[in-house]
């Protein structure tokens, strides 16, 4: 606002947010609920930057997808999101603490303790995601970025460049079987 020449003490801001929040409490609660008895979800952090005393923090937003259209589900998708200011393994632990189902997400070791024996309600079935995997193997096989580097090209490596085509044929698939039944999409596959 003081950049638009709008004088607003930062109690009055911080009472606006706290305002929001309140309001928007159910309807948080709603989604929340909707989205953790989800039989599987997708899970993923990214940075965002925080505004701080005289400088900007890297926070995190987690997001955690509810998505059954790709199997033929009929339940309404929902995004659910939380803020942290960092990305310790509490996070994930804490919004996940009822959930009990299937958790597609990178290899963040934050996760770890969702798939334990031990773990109540019930260990977290885990489900790596080939997108993430599939970088990796791009980085190694992609020309254009070792060319962008400023230096001499590294020497591409076959072995990743043939592991980024499966998987992008395994993507392929995907796309053509999306909304099928699991019959349907194992048939095919």
């Amino acid at each position: 606002y003081a950049r638009e020449g709008v004088d607003l003490s930062l109690s009055t801001l911080a009472d606006q947010v706290g305002a929001c929040a309140a309001a928007l409490k159910r309807i948080h609660s709603l989604i929340e609920a909707h989205v953790l008895a989800a039989e599987r979800l997708h899970g993923d952090d990214t940075t965002v930057p925080i505004l701080a005393k005289g400088k900007t923090d890297t926070g995190r937003i987690w997001t955690y997808v509810r998505d059954d259209r790709p199997f033929g589900g009929l339940s309404p998708p929902a995004a659910l999101f939380y803020a942290s200011r960092d990305r310790r393994q509490e996070h994930p632990e804490r919004h996940l603490k009822t959930f009990s189902g299937i958790l597609q997400a990178d290899a963040y070791g934050g996760y770890n303790p969702l798939f334990k024996a031990d773990r109540d309600p019930a260990p977290l079935r885990q489900a790596l995601c080939w997108a993430h995997s599939r970088r990796k193997f791009f980085v190694l096989a992609d020309i254009a970025a070792n060319a962008k580097g400023g230096s001499k090209a590294a020497p591409i490596s076959p072995m990743a460049l043939e592991a980024a085509k499966r998987i992008d044929a395994l993507f392929d698939i995907e796309r053509e079987i999306n909304g099928l039944s699991s019959e349907q999409r194992l048939e095919r596959r």
